[in-house]
């Protein structure tokens, strides 16, 4: 479970934030030369691959406790995978190497390659499972929005607070039969709805920026492990976040139970799910509200990345041209 406090021993050295940049862009081109291409697997396989090989450059003793399922799942990038060179601090690391699959082989937007890192313990060790989840962005009164409460409740909280009426707010949701009622509640309050097919982690970090995405508002039911990268970005950037796990299988109980987690009903904060000092690095894989995809030329390849420190409030955005072309060939 994520810790509220962190020592100086553990801090994160600032070079790190801009080495993640770096994992995140090869995992993106790697899986943006199959975008289109209809194959899913062979897409995340590809971000998978080229994730791995640069984490494990990386001076840090680094543990997987967000990834791609369990140990016998390999070879993606399982929960309990050790990476790194083993010469730097104890991290704990989330990834989805190819946030948005199915987006990917489409061709749609949105889709990302995403990581974050923390000293070890700060990051929510969750299973994979679903979560339920609500969000808004920076600005707004703490307790604006509440997972308990009721979603004309929320609504109407976040248009007051915005000053807007509560036609102008629009909500993200997963395109999901099980938000058929959440869907049908959401209109019945006249607010808008964007909904998307996939990439709920870049659902939530839209709300930070409604001026650019139109986004206000993310709840609904989506996976466990995109919840906590979606809240180690929201630690970043700022924003209120609460979430529940869904948990229906006993041995989805069991998986809990040995990663920690006592009270599977337990609703879990911003903070809850994500230390004080979490770095959150994203690549755009296709093009997006917030950032562009891989571009490929004759001489270049140009990626669009955000990079961002909780502890230090930074977000930065970072358009790299790489030019040279055999170092990408080896992904």
């Amino acid at each position: 479970m994520a810790k509220t406090e962190t020592s100086a021993a553990s801090g994160l050295d600032r070079i790190l934030t801009l080495e993640l940049a770096r994992v995140s862009e090869r995992a993106a081109v790697s899986a943006a030369r199959l975008r289109g291409h209809g194959d899913e697997m062979a897409a995340d396989q590809a971000a998978v691959d080229a994730m791995r090989r640069e984490l494990n450059r990386l001076p840090i003793d680094g543990t997987v406790v967000i990834g791609e399922g369990e140990r016998d799942e390999a070879p993606m990038l399982y929960i309990g995978e050790k990476v790194g060179n083993k010469n730097g601090p104890k991290v704990d690391i989330a990834l989805d190497p190819l946030e948005g699959t199915t987006i990917c082989a489409k061709s749609l937007p949105n889709s990302l390659a995403v990581i974050a890192m923390a000293p070890e313990g700060d990051l929510l060790n969750a299973p994979d499972s679903y979560m339920d989840k609500i969000a808004i962005g920076p600005g707004y009164p703490k307790g604006t929005i509440d997972l308990d409460a009721s979603i004309e409740e929320n609504l109407s909280n976040v248009a007051k607070e915005k000053g807007v009426p509560i036609n102008e707010i629009t909500a993200c949701v997963l395109d999901r039969p099980r938000h058929a009622r959440l869907i049908e509640d959401i209109r019945a309050t006249g607010a808008a709805i964007r909904l998307i097919g996939d990439g709920d982690v870049a659902g939530v970090i839209h709300t930070t920026d409604p001026d650019e995405t139109g986004i206000d508002f993310y709840c609904g039911i989506g996976g466990a492990p995109e919840g906590v990268l979606a809240a180690a970005a929201l630690r970043c950037i700022g924003g209120q976040m609460q979430s529940r796990l869904v948990i229906t299988r006993d041995e989805q109980v069991e998986r809990a139970y040995r990663m920690g987690i006592d009270d599977i009903k337990k609703k879990y904060t911003l903070e809850e799910m994500a230390g004080p000092d979490v770095l959150f690095a994203a690549t755009g894989v296709t093009d997006g509200n917030m950032l562009q995809g891989v571009r490929f030329s004759r001489d270049k390849i140009t990626t669009h990345t955000v990079v961002m420190r909780s502890s230090t409030g930074t977000v930065r955005y970072i358009k790299a041209l790489h030019t040279q072309l055999d170092k990408f060939h080896l992904d």
